[in-house]
């Protein structure tokens, strides 16, 4: 008998950090090793949040706080959510919480029974599948191709509907595609959804300001969709503030409630000093950091540019957020440097061994055919990157 619960021994490892982790390990051995598998800015945090947290230690903020969130926090994101996305919440729609991927945990901790289906576009965030499965959920996910860039159709969503969906999960802008639903798009999706109307849909936005074509929408703009639609976003991509672990939900009041409630008997409250400096960051203007969105879209243009001269690598144009991700099917059952591929996890495994560079395969998004390619990196990293890439596959 094993000393371990069937709960962890079935749960999958993160597949993005796991790679980050072997690239550590490849860099303390001495191998110089450019990592583009994280999903994590190159950026400092600016500097008027940082300046926010400091004085939020001069001003002794160091005990427990509310399970879900500080009010004057929970106004900001009140504030944000109006200001950005045209929605209207009211505090007890809102919950804080130790990153977004407590939140998305505590979504389905709250909403799923044992044998309910969740509707996965593919490809998706890493840990949704896991997440749903922990909570006794069952993925299902629809296939979406790179010719429509990765985006699910209304036809594809009414045919993956059965009477145990729950929910729909999916992210705009896309980690890892890079995708933006457009407002017509996420109205099409809609229409669909109002001939069922007990399907939640959880609309995960982090990059929302992450965008090169304008216009970002939520579903919960929709009246019709406003009810049955959980908008998560946080701070750790647009903001640079990966470490400091504050995400929010937008939620139907029954849903926050019941997320706060769960969230109570897990890790209780977010960090005091990272909630304050959060208060900031979201009060301000969102051109505060556009500096940051300018500099991912040049580096787009380099990496496509770049990709395009590598054999075998079909990309289409990102949307939004700071990735791509290559159909790379083209190398599977050849054999190179005495090396045979057959599948996305075994290139991406090459790539790190002969070339020295850290991707993620797609398999752990839910599509094979693809590897994950970071380009929060330096222009200099992303060129010797693609690069070593080349030379490697040549």
């Amino acid at each position: 008998m094993s000393l371990l619960s069937e709960r962890v021994l079935n749960m999958s490892t993160s597949a993005t950090l796991a790679m980050a982790a072997k690239a550590r390990e490849l860099k303390a051995e001495g191998k110089d090793i450019i990592g583009l598998s994280l999903g994590e800015p190159d950026f400092n945090t600016p500097d008027f949040i940082r300046e926010a947290a400091k004085q939020a230690i001069d001003d002794n903020y160091n005990s427990y706080t509310p399970v879900d969130g500080y009010v004057e926090l929970k106004e900001a994101i009140i504030t944000k959510f109006k200001r950005d996305n045209h929605l209207n919440y009211t505090l007890p729609q809102i919950v804080a919480s130790t990153g977004a991927k407590q939140s998305l945990s505590n979504i389905a901790a709250v909403i799923l029974n044992k044998g309910d289906e969740v509707i996965l576009p593919c490809p998706y965030w890493v840990s949704y599948s896991d997440i749903v499965k922990l909570n006794e959920g069952v993925p299902v996910e629809v296939t979406t191709s790179i010719e429509n860039d990765f985006k699910l159709t209304p036809e594809q969503l009414e045919a993956a509907i059965t009477p145990k969906t729950k929910m729909i999960w999916y992210s705009s802008p896309c980690n890892p595609s890079g995708s933006v639903y457009s407002k017509s798009e996420l109205r099409a999706l809609a229409d669909v959804l109002q001939n069922y109307p007990n399907i939640i849909v959880v609309s995960d936005e982090i990059y929302e300001h992450i965008n090169f074509v304008g216009g970002h929408a939520s579903m919960a703009q929709f009246e019709d969709m406003y009810d049955r639609t959980v908008t998560v976003n946080g701070v750790s991509k647009a903001f640079a503030m990966t470490g400091w672990r504050i995400g929010y939900i937008g939620a139907p009041a029954e849903i926050a409630r019941a997320c706060n409630k769960m969230q109570g008997q897990i890790t209780s409250g977010a960090n005091c000093i990272a909630q304050r400096a959060v208060i900031t960051a979201l009060n301000a203007s969102p051109s505060r950091v556009q500096f940051m969105i300018d500099e991912f879209k040049v580096r787009r243009e380099l990496i496509l540019e770049l990709l395009s001269h590598i054999e075998g690598f079909k990309t289409n144009v990102p949307e939004g957020a700071f990735y791509v991700f290559p159909d790379v099917s083209y190398y599977f059952g050849k054999t190179i440097q005495g090396v045979t591929i057959n599948n996305a996890t075994e290139l991406s495994l090459f790539l790190l061994e002969y070339a020295n560079v850290a991707t993620v395969t797609g398999e752990a998004f839910g599509n094979p055919n693809c590897i994950r390619i970071s380009y929060a990196a330096s222009q200099e990293q992303i060129i010797e990157a693609i690069r070593r890439i080349k030379e490697a596959l040549t």
